[in-house]
């Protein structure tokens, strides 16, 4: 999947007005997951992704100092994704399922279910189980 396909899909799932809307709810995604997951499988899974995307997991921010593979819960994740997208929490558990989802397509479901497993309980429902129905 390229680049502009992977945003056009981010748009049209979250329902967003514009192609910066997009862009700015999978940075905001995928840096806060790059930040939950453990540093290896953050490679691995923006390996699989357009590389302008891949980026966003392998720059987060760290918060606290604590870098990659920090432990929070659900809450927490939202609330990250809604500061670094700049809405609500409601809205932001909605961009990350979006976002989410399509990168589920974009790796055709190929690490989603390692992603999934290296997330809390909480956190698994914003990823989608993955494209070979894992």
């Amino acid at each position: 999947m390229r680049h502009e396909e992977f945003i056009g899909q981010v748009q049209d799932r979250a329902r967003l007005p514009g192609w910066g809307d997009a862009e700015r709810a999978s940075r905001a995604t995928l840096e806060t997951l790059g930040e939950r997951v453990p540093e290896g499988l953050a490679d691995n899974l923006a390996a699989q992704l357009p590389h302008e995307i891949g980026e966003h997991l392998r720059r987060t921010e760290v918060y606290g100092g604590a870098g990659s593979g920090e432990r929070f819960d659900k809450h927490d994740f939202v609330e990250r994704v809604a500061v670094r997208a700049g809405t609500s929490e409601a809205r932001a558990a909605f961009l990350a399922r979006s976002v989410l989802g399509v990168v589920d397509d974009a790796t055709q479901g190929s690490i989603t279910a390692k992603v999934r497993h290296a997330l809390p309980p909480d956190i698994r429902d914003l990823v989608p189980a993955g494209g070979s129905g894992r």
